[in-house]
């Protein structure tokens, strides 16, 4: 089985280690390729303050960091550069953001805020204010907000991969703020898949949330990754790693829920062409 992981945190953002940290470890693993994403700078107008965004006056070091690492590893480990960023509600969405995205191979989409300050994957304590102060304890207020948001971003477009679809999880282990059976939150589920499959984007099947302890299965739930299937969705795997060791973390867990959900092949990527990134195809 081949490996690769486009989802890759470095100290330039949360994660922890360099590019060259990872490229060896990902090496050493075997991977296929590597991708580098750190979070995407926010942009100036948006008044937002995060310690786990890249600074924008760090853009341009990041970039010749991962194009420095490219160089080293060329024959050996294909890296890309890339950026994960954020649609925010009035604010952005990942087409828009304060950077230049063809000096990128590719770009992740993916969805954190739920409320105009506050994220679905903030510590507890913080998710507990998400839901008792931004939405007066209406929790599927919130899984609403959050799953229009995510449908918003995918019909936006701009970006290659969807991150992490279903993170509005992360924080509701043991359905401890609601059912992921529940109607109001799975009616949510043929939409998103509807979306992704028009916009003709990769989903990934990302391990992140096991890497680091918080959830007991990947991004996507099997709901929702079978009916990405039946829609044709493609996916790849990624770690969303933070360490070095997290490349490749709980990949089997990964492979076994596709196999699931009904796919056969995943995607690898191979960089990026006339403006468009390009996938080979693998099978389980």
């Amino acid at each position: 089985m081949k490996y690769s992981c486009l989802h890759t945190h470095t100290s330039f953002c949360d994660g922890s280690g360099m590019p060259e940290d990872y490229c060896r470890a990902a090496y050493e693993k075997g991977f296929a390729a590597l991708g580098f994403s750190a979070h995407a700078p926010l942009p100036v107008n948006s008044g937002l303050k995060t310690d786990w965004h890249m600074s924008g006056q760090r853009l341009d070091e990041y970039l010749a960091a991962v194009r420095a690492a490219a160089g080293k590893w060329r024959g050996k480990l294909p890296v890309f550069a890339g950026l994960e960023a954020d649609f925010i509600s009035g604010v952005a969405k990942p087409s828009d953001w304060d950077f230049d995205a063809s000096a990128l191979d590719f770009l992740i989409g993916s969805v954190h805020y739920a409320s105009a300050t506050r994220c679905v994957d903030s510590p507890p304590e913080e998710f507990a204010l998400l839901v008792n102060e931004d939405f007066s304890g209406d929790t599927f207020a919130m899984v609403d907000t959050y799953w229009s948001n995510v449908e918003r971003m995918i019909e936006s477009g701009g970006f290659d991969i969807l991150g992490h679809a279903d993170l509005v999880k992360k924080n509701n282990r043991g359905g401890l703020y609601f059912s992921e059976n529940d109607t109001r939150y799975t009616k949510w589920l043929p939409r998103i898949a509807a979306a992704a499959a028009a916009a003709g984007i990769v989903a990934e099947v990302n391990t992140g949330a096991l890497n680091r302890g918080y959830t007991d299965e990947p991004y996507p739930s099997l709901a929702l990754l079978t009916l990405f299937c039946k829609a044709g969705v493609p996916v790849t795997i990624n770690a969303d790693a933070h360490r070095p060791e997290h490349l490749g973390g709980f990949y089997e867990d990964a492979h076994r829920l596709c196999l699931e959900a009904g796919y056969r092949e995943f995607r690898l990527f191979q960089g990026r062409r006339d403006g468009k990134a390009q996938w080979g195809k693998e099978k389980f």
